[in-house]
């Protein structure tokens, strides 16, 4: 009977390892895979983002450099996660970085397109400071708004062996 359990298990994880890693079950997961991704993106833009609005609103900068840093700063803190998980795989730092730009380029980039603009379109939020609940609201409003656009772009990306595609190999 234990012979027969740890061959079933050994089945088991064989049929997860195959369906994991078959493009044919990617649609089935994709959408999964795709939310996991815009989170790990969300997670570095929001860090760059609030960073950036922070210290650009601190400094009494203007909104155009507020958000030069804003965004300079998710497509750094974006790439950094990634660069760490990956090297932490063992891969070179020259790999790891060409790994970095081709998963998250397109997805940071749709996410700060979508969320600096809610951020510039809503009235008032460019002009609020850091005590008002205007500036926080608006933030976090348009970080979710980014979230919601950006996810179905990382599915397209998923599905066709790109952007956290590229990633997923290194994640074990």
């Amino acid at each position: 009977m234990g012979a027969r359990m740890q061959h079933e298990a050994h089945d088991t994880h064989a049929h997860h390892q195959h369906q994991h890693h078959d493009p044919g079950t990617a649609s089935a997961n994709g959408w999964a895979t795709a939310v996991r991704a815009t989170l790990h993106c969300l997670t570095g833009c929001a860090i760059g983002e609030v960073l950036g609005m922070v210290v650009g609103t601190a400094l009494g900068w203007g909104n155009t450099a507020t958000l030069v840093l804003a965004v300079a700063l998710a497509f750094f803190f974006g790439y950094a996660l990634t660069l760490r998980g990956v090297l932490k795989a063992g891969v070179g730092l020259r790999a790891a970085v060409r790994v970095a730009l081709a998963a998250d380029t397109l997805s940071i980039a749709v996410m700060e397109l979508v969320d600096n603009g809610v951020i510039v379109l809503w009235p008032g939020a460019m002009d609020a400071g850091l005590g008002d609940a205007l500036f926080w609201g608006a933030l976090a409003i348009s970080l979710a708004v980014a979230f919601v656009l950006t996810t179905p772009v990382n599915k397209w990306m998923i599905g066709r062996g790109r952007g956290h595609a590229v990633v997923h190999q290194y994640h074990h």
